[in-house]
């Protein structure tokens, strides 16, 4: 997913300035990706423009400088709608931002979309479940260094893969939930 996506889904919502945008990243968007810093946003703002997805107009203020505020164009609409209903790759990482994305954005454009989203994620998720929940995590040490202790060693692992199952098992029944509440309320067809 590239952040380019995640401005055009935001342009797709309203008219922003280069400086709400970085805000709202800061804030609701942190979710879905790292920092961002201001001066990335209004460079992926100028490609955008450059590619003809956005323009702009100059919003004049009394004493301060003028803000720039961006708006889709036709062709920003077209590519926009072209990420959202583009096939979604689920990646190995539970709860990967490129999810977050598309549930939100990809969701509010296109409900057929959103469906076959939590669908995938779901399948996708379920998977992992079946080809690892079962197998063999015996750890062995051959000369490990003195301090450490194998005892101790796998309970840390054991730990922490409980926290894994606890997590994904967690996120399947979060996906089952919303996938019957988006059918049941007939957001999703």
């Amino acid at each position: 997913m590239k952040f380019d996506h995640i401005l055009l889904a935001l342009l797709a919502m309203r008219p922003w300035t280069g400086y709400d945008l970085h805000k709202w990243m800061r804030q609701e968007g942190r979710y879905l990706r790292p920092e961002s810093d201001q001066s990335q946003i209004y460079r992926l703002l100028a490609r955008l423009e450059e590619q003809g997805w956005a323009t702009h107009e100059l919003d004049e203020r009394d004493g301060r400088p003028h803000a720039k505020v961006y708006r889709l164009t036709g062709e920003g609409r077209e590519e926009v709608l072209r990420w959202a209903r583009s096939p979604y790759v689920p990646s190995p990482r539970l709860r990967d931002p490129e999810f977050t994305a598309r549930f939100v954005f990809a969701g509010m454009l296109d409900p057929a979309v959103l469906r076959d989203l939590l669908v995938t994620e779901l399948e996708a998720r379920k998977e992992q479940v079946r080809l690892n929940r079962g197998r063999d995590r015996a750890l062995t040490f051959d000369e490990p260094l003195p301090e450490v202790d194998p005892d101790r060693a796998r309970l840390l692992w054991d730990l922490v893969h409980q926290r894994g199952m606890d997590l994904i098992d967690s996120w399947i029944e979060w996906l089952e939930q919303t996938l019957a509440r988006l059918d049941d309320e007939g957001v999703t067809p």
